[in-house]
């Protein structure tokens, strides 16, 4: 993978000339791990998010413990998007609710993706097990990320793999949801996995 061209730098608001390829990839993951946050951090444009205020509603509903400053809930999706490969690549990057009574949307956010990027909290490592058993229903490959909060305990990945019950080859790494750095070398190691997995060029879109 060429990621000499991924940086700080300011990044084109259209599509590159250079793209000859597109994908559609899904950033999940339980309440409150730092989907739009993660999104936000690589997004080449303005995001377009979907919030409103948690309410009273989410009293016993929704569980604040690890995320007690919180005070919006993604309600339909996050979007954004990134250039990779020196521009040759873009990918459509679409975040999901976290909440398990937005189940139906999971399911429609990620038909048609070529894959999904997991976010993982090891304060709540029970809270993506949902997640991840809908995306091996689906057959849709995914990688896992863990979040790394300032507060969130330390564990070996391996640890974590077992926790989880990850097959040995699903990428398993780590970022900080607000550094883009870190972020889209998460989304390298998705896109690594992804090709892969394919020896056809038909692993993306062609750009019409």
């Amino acid at each position: 993978m060429d990621s000499a061209n991924w940086s700080d730098q300011p990044a084109p608001h259209y599509l590159a000339p250079a793209v000859t390829r597109s994908a559609k990839i899904v950033v999940a993951g339980a309440f409150g791990v730092g989907k739009t946050t993660f999104v936000g951090s690589v997004s080449e444009v303005t995001p377009l998010r979907m919030e409103e205020p948690i309410t009273e509603a989410s009293v016993g509903v929704d569980d604040l413990r690890g995320t007690p400053h919180k005070t919006t809930t993604t309600v339909a999706m996050d979007f954004g998007r990134i250039h990779l490969l020196g521009d040759r690549l873009v990918l459509y990057l679409f975040g999901t609710p976290g909440q398990t009574r937005f189940r139906p949307l999971w399911e429609g956010l990620t038909e048609g993706a070529l894959g999904a990027l997991v976010l993982v909290d090891t304060r709540d490592l029970d809270g993506c097990h949902e997640v991840l058993s809908l995306l091996e229903e689906q057959r849709t490959p995914y990688a896992v990320v863990i979040n790394v909060f300032p507060d969130a305990p330390r564990y070996p990945l391996h640890e974590i793999r077992q926790a989880l019950a990850l097959d040995p080859d699903t990428p398993l790494t780590e970022c900080d949801a607000r550094d883009r750095r870190s972020c889209v070398y998460a989304l390298i190691t998705l896109i690594e996995f992804l090709t892969s997995r394919h020896t056809s060029a038909s692993l993306v879109e062609p750009r019409s």
